[in-house]
C-alpha cells in the first residue's frame, strides 16, 4: 500500500482526539495502535476506554484526557511556533513509523522537510574527550555535507559536537535533528541554549512530551528509541559500560538498524562501552565514509513500514463474553513478573490471537501490564 492509501492531513477535531488518546493514562504507543486497529477510529477508541479498563481489573474509573487540556497544548505549541505531527501526517518520518512503539504524535519546531533525508544518529559520552568531540563533529559535518540528517539528543559532549558539526556541514538549512527528552520548549542542559536556538533556526527539534515537561530519568530511554528510530544506523563515539548511548544502540539493534561504534583506548573508561559493542558485532567505523559504506545496503532496501489502519475502518468484531472471561482467567494465571512473549501466551492459552490481544489490552489499560522489548509482557503487581 502506498503512503497515499493511509496518510492524510487530520482535521482539527481528529487531531485533538489523537492527542487526547495518547495523553490518557495507561495509553502508550503500542496500546494506541492496538486501539486504533481494534476500533477503527480514535473517536471510537476513546469511547471504549473506560469499559476496557474496567474489564481489565481497574478499580476506579479511567479518566480520559480532557478536551480542554488538549486544546491548551495545541495553543501552547502555536505560541512556540511549533506544531503537532501525527502518525497520519504525510511528513511523519517513514523510518520512525516502521517502529512498533513509534510515538503516535510528537511536537516539531524548525524545518520539517529535513526529516525526509536519510538519517544517521551520532551519540556518546557527555564527559567526552577533546578527541572524541573533534571526531564526532567531523563525522557529522561530513555526513551532513553528503546529504544525510544527523540525529542526536542535544546533550553535552558528543551530542553537542554532532549537532554543531552537522549545522556547519549541512548548508542552509543545517542537516541535524535534535530529539529532546522533555517538552519542545525545555532546554536541557541550559548550557546548550545557543545550540538549541541554532538547531531551531537551521535544523529541526522533536519532542514526544507536552510543552513545559521537565525531563526526568524515565524520559531519556523514551527519547533514545526515537533517536534510533529516525535513523538508518546509530554511531557510538565514546560510551561507558553503562550509559544511555548503549541503550540507544540496543534500541537500534532491536529496530533493525545498523549499529556502529568508534574504537577507543582500553585504558579510557569512556571507551569501554563502544569497544564492547564492537566485540559483540557492531561495525567498526572511523569516518563518515565508513558510516556511509555500512548503511548503504539499507538505502537499497528501505525499512519496511507496516501501513496502519488510521482512518475510520470498521471496528473488529467483539469476541464472545464467555470466551473473554475464560481468557482473562487463563492469562492472569500465566502472567507474572517475568516477561513472556505474547506469541507464547497465545500458544499456551490455545485461544485466538484476537481474544488474547483484547484481554492484554484490557489489562494494560487497567495499569496492570508492563510491555517489554521484543513483544514481551509481564504483570505489574500493584500495591495495596
Amino acid at each position: 500500500m502506498s503512503d497515499a492509501g493511509y496518510r492524510r492531513r487530520l482535521t482539527d477535531p481528529e487531531r485533538l482526539d489523537w492527542l487526547r488518546l495518547i495523553r490518557t493514562e495507561n495509553v502508550g504507543p503500542v496500546t494506541f495502535r492496538q486501539l486504533l486497529g481494534r476500533y477503527g477510529s480514535v473517536g471510537r477508541a476513546l469511547e471504549a476506554l473506560p469499559e476496557l479498563a474496567h474489564q481489565g481489573g481497574r478499580a476506579k474509573p479511567l479518566a480520559l484526557y480532557p478536551k480542554a487540556a488538549a486544546e491548551r497544548e495545541m495553543a501552547a505549541l502555536a505560541r512556540l511556533d511549533a506544531r503537532l505531527v501525527t502518525l497520519a501526517d504525510p511528513e511523519y518520518p517513514k523510518a520512525l513509523a516502521s517502529v512498533s512503539d513509534a510515538p503516535p504524535v510528537f511536537s516539531l519546531r524548525g524545518h520539517a522537510h529535513l526529516l525526509e533525508r536519510p538519517a544517521i544518529a551520532i551519540v556518546g559520552a557527555r564527559n567526552a574527550s577533546a578527541n572524541g568531540r573533534t571526531l564526532a563533529q567531523k563525522m557529522a559535518r561530513d555526513l551532513a555535507g553528503a546529504g544525510y540528517l544527523v540525529v542526536s539528543g542535544l546533550a553535552r559532549g558528543i551530542d553537542a559536537a554532532a549537532h554543531a558539526g552537522a549545522l556547519a556541514g549541512g548548508g542552509s538549512p543545517g542537516g541535524t535533528a535534535a530529539v529532546i527528552a522533555g517538552g519542545i520548549d525545555i532546554i536541557y542542559p541550559e548550557e546548550n541554549t545557543q545550540l538549541y536556538e541554532d538547531v531551531w533556526q537551521q535544523g529541526v527539534l522533536i519532542a514526544e512530551s507536552p510543552p513545559g515537561t521537565q525531563p526526568t530519568a524515565r524520559h531519556f530511554p523514551r527519547r533514545n528509541r526515537i533517536i534510533s528510530g529516525l535513523s538508518l544506523g546509530v554511531v557510538v563515539v565514546e560510551a561507558a559500560e553503562r550509559s544511555g548511548s548503549l541503550i540507544t544502540a540496543r534500541f537500534a539493534g532491536e529496530q533493525g538498524r545498523e549499529v556502529m561504534a568508534v574504537p577507543g583506548s582500553p585504558l579510557d573508561p569512556r571507551c569501554r562501552g563502544a569497544n564492547q559493542l564492537i566485540r559483540t558485532g557492531a561495525t567498526l567505523v572511523e569516518s563518515a565514509e565508513d558510516i556511509i559504506e555500512a548503511i548503504t545496503p539499507m538505502l537499497r532496501n528501505p525499512l519496511a513500514e507496516t501501513p496502519p489502519d488510521l482512518f475510520d475502518t470498521p471496528p473488529s468484531r467483539e469476541p464472545a463474553p464467555d470466551m473473554l472471561a475464560k481468557a482473562r482467567r487463563e492469562l492472569l494465571d500465566l502472567l507474572g513478573p517475568s516477561p513472556v512473549a505474547v506469541d507464547e501466551l497465545i500458544r499456551q492459552c490455545q485461544l485466538s490471537a484476537s481474544i488474547v490481544l483484547t484481554v492484554l489490552l484490557e489489562i494494560d489499560l487497567a495499569g496492570r501490564l508492563e510491555r517489554h522489548p521484543g513483544g514481551k509482557v509481564s504483570l505489574r503487581f500493584l500495591g495495596d
